[in-house]
């Protein structure tokens, strides 16, 4: 069972699978009048439900940009009609993850995430910006994941929330849709985030993902703040903090143990604290006052990150 209640009902996509695109679970919506291309996409991993919870309740609602062009999308629709609540965590994939696979798509490979990107690149390639939804394993507070470079920072400023901006390279295992083709280039205009909304079966989640949304369609002016559903936006903090992350440690074989429990955000105050062993390898903090960032307190595969290290900066 899940370490956690399920607190909301998943919402049942299949009415969406048709899309209006040419491909299932994919709506595009054209305003004919200049703007932006912008994307919000659900599901990238497929038991991270508050986003496609968001992206249902849009479709529901009838949202059409009044500038540019609005995405609608579900990623991962296979590992999400897979999940079972006996086992929740193993519907996150079918084959691998899907957000690893944005370095290999020209690649021999066949594998059910690496045949649904290859789907959705023309649609990732096509926005200027981009709203990845997804939520966490533990519980911990919101995170907007802003990529390596300074114009992910800047728009997640702009969004406004949450209070963490986490400012990282991503994972040494693959390359994620935020940071695929001009996302990750620093000469170009397009832009995206990855919000982090709270633990994956929290109602908080749900309300993060609202927030987000809400900001983020608003802020592209791909439609006006009312036309978005009303309650959805949330207090802004009073301030934000950049943590940027300087080690991502991954796992060699699989038998990562923490000396003891860490949770999201946790600073350590001195370096060379062990926070753990890698099989019989130490790793212990780098610098006084480290931020650990979405540490799994949970049995993960090899080379897979157990936690990344930050500073605020």
């Amino acid at each position: 069972m899940a370490d956690v209640p399920i607190e909301f009902d998943f919402p049942d996509i299949t009415r969406w699978r048709a899309g209006n695109s040419g491909t299932e679970f994919v709506y595009v919506f054209e305003s004919g009048a200049p703007g932006p291309t912008v994307m919000v996409n659900a599901l990238t991993h497929g038991n991270e439900v508050s986003g496609a919870i968001v992206v249902d309740a849009l479709l529901d609602a009838g949202l059409r940009p009044r500038r540019g062009a609005l995405i609608l999308s579900f990623a991962n629709v296979e590992a999400y009609f897979s999940f079972n609540k006996d086992h929740p965590f193993k519907s996150r994939m079918v084959n691998e993850d899907f957000n690893r696979v944005w370095s290999r798509l020209d690649q021999p490979g066949d594998t059910v995430e690496l045949r649904r990107a290859r789907l959705l690149r023309p649609f990732v390639e096509r926005a200027d910006m981009l709203l990845d939804l997804h939520s966490m394993h533990d519980d911990c507070v919101p995170l907007m994941l802003a990529g390596p470079l300074e114009k992910g920072v800047a728009f997640a400023q702009k969004v406004g929330t949450p209070i963490d901006i986490i400012r990282d390279k991503g994972h040494p295992s693959g390359r994620r849709m935020r940071d695929y083709g001009g996302f990750g280039d620093p000469a170009s205009p397009k832009a995206a985030l990855l919000i982090e909304t709270g633990q994956h079966w929290r109602a908080s989640s749900v309300v993060v993902a609202k927030d987000v949304t809400a900001r983020f369609l608003a802020l592209t002016g791909v439609v006006d703040a009312a036309d978005l559903p009303a309650g959805w936006r949330q207090p802004t903090p009073d301030t934000q903090r950049v943590v940027e992350v300087t080690h991502a440690i991954a796992t060699k074989n699989g038998n990562f143990t923490f000396t003891q429990r860490y949770n999201g955000q946790d600073t350590v105050p001195r370096a060379g604290t062990v926070l753990g062993h890698d099989d019989d390898v130490p790793f212990v903090t780098p610098y006084d006052d480290c931020v650990l960032v979405m540490p799994s307190n949970h049995a993960v595969k090899p080379g897979v990150t157990i936690v990344r290290l930050g500073r605020v900066s």
